[in-house]
C-alpha cells in the first residue's frame, strides 16, 4: 500500500519510514537471536543531521550485529565532488545499513542497505539491496535466497531481479582475489526517474528492506543447533578476512561515509570481531572449503 504522497514526497516522510524499518529489524533480530539485545548509540553530525547505530554484541547466535539509521545533510565537500561527480552545493543522505556476523560458521553473513539521496531542487535517487556471504556454501540455502528476493522484486517488476542480481555479481567481487564476496543478491543504485514514479521506487525500496527479516530469520533457525569444529572456525575467519578486504578497498558506502565526515564507529560496524590471514591459504581438494571457492563466481544462476 503507498503512502499516498506523490509529487511532494518528502525526504522527512522517507526518512521516517526507513526508520520504522530499522525498529523492526531490531526487534525480530533480537527475538531470533533469543540472548542479547541491540543497544542504540544515538549521534549527531556536526555537518548536519545524525543517526542511530544499533549494534548487538556476544549473543546466542550472532557474535556482532549492526543496524544503523542516518539522515545527514550538509554542503557537498570538494571530496564528494571529486569521488562522487556532485554538482550541488548541498545534500541530504538517509538510509538504513546492517551486517550482521554469526558465530556458527554454518550460519552466513549478511548485508542489507537501503538508502535515499538528495540534491536539493536538483535530483533525488533510491539506492540498495541485500547480498549474502556464506562462509560455506549450501545451494538449497542459496536457491531459497535467491528466490526470496525474486519474489520481492517480481512484485513491482519483473526485470529487477535480473538485473540487480547481476549487478551484485559485478559490484561485490573482490578483483584481486578474482573471487565475489559471497554468493550476491541484489544490488542497485541511482533508481530514479519522474516524481510520479518516486512513491512505486520508494515502496520496493521499503519492501527489499522488509524482505531482511523472514528470510535471514529462516536461515538463522534453519542452521542454529549445526554441530562446529576448530577448523570450521579457522576458515570463518579466512572468509571473514576477504569480507574487510572488500569493505576497505572496494565498498561505496564506506568510501562515502568516510569522504562526508561520517562517524567511524558506525562506518566500520561492519568489520567482523575476529578475522584471520593465512599465507597462501589453499583447502584441501574435495573439502567443502573448496566447493565454497568454486562458487564464487560471477553471473552463477541459483534459481
Amino acid at each position: 500500500m503507498g503512502l499516498g504522497i506523490h509529487s511532494n514526497m518528502q525526504k522527512e516522510v522517507i526518512a521516517h519510514e526507513f526508520k520504522r524499518i530499522q525498529e523492526e529489524i531490531c526487534e525480530s533480530i533480537s527475538e531470533v537471536d533469543g540472548k542479547a539485545l541491540f543497544v542504540s548509540d544515538a549521534w549527531h553530525r556536526s555537518d548536519g543531521g545524525g543517526g542511530d547505530t544499533r549494534v548487538l554484541q556476544n549473543g546466542a547466535i550472532l557474535e556482532k550485529a549492526g543496524v544503523n539509521f542516518s539522515a545527514v545533510f550538509g554542503p557537498v565537500s570538494d571530496k564528494m565532488k571529486q569521488a562522487f561527480g556532485l554538482d550541488s552545493t548541498e545534500f541530504y543522505a538517509t538510509g538504513v545499513s546492517i551486517v550482521m556476523h554469526p558465530e556458527n560458521p554454518f550460519i552466513p553473513i549478511i548485508h542489507m542497505n537501503i538508502r535515499y539521496f538528495e540534491l536539493p531542487g536538483k535530483k533525488w535517487w533510491f539506492g540498495g539491496g541485500i547480498d549474502l556471504s556464506p562462509i560455506y556454501v549450501d545451494e538449497n540455502e542459496a536457491k531459497y535466497f535467491h528466490q526470496q528476493l525474486k519474489t520481492t522484486c517480481d512484485s513491482f517488476n519483473v526485470e529487477y531481479y535480473p538485473k540487480f542480481k547481476k549487478w551484485a555479481d559485478d559490484y561485490f567481487y573482490i578483483s584481486h582475489r578474482n573471487e565475489t564476496r559471497g554468493i550476491g543478491g541484489i544490488f542497485f543504485d541511482k533508481l530514479t526517474g519522474a516524481e510520479t514514479e518516486k512513491e512505486l521506487i520508494f515502496n520496493f525500496v521499503c519492501g527489499v528492506g522488509r524482505t531482511f527479516c523472514k528470510t535471514y530469520s529462516h536461515i538463522i533457525n534453519s542452521k542454529r543447533n549445526t554441530v562446529f569444529t576448530k577448523e570450521n572456525q579457522i576458515w570463518q575467519s579466512i572468509r571473514r578476512s576477504r569480507y574487510v578486504e572488500f569493505n576497505l578497498l572496494y565498498d561505496k558506502g564506506t568510501k562515502f561515509g568516510l569522504d562526508t565526515n561520517g562517524r567511524v564507529e558506525s562506518i566500520l560496524m561492519s568489520m567482523p570481531p575476529k578475522a584471520e590471514w593465512h599465507y597462501d591459504y589453499k583447502p584441501l581438494a574435495g573439502s567443502e572449503e573448496e566447493f565454497t571457492l568454486a562458487c564464487l563466481k560471477k553471473e552463477k544462476a541459483w534459481i
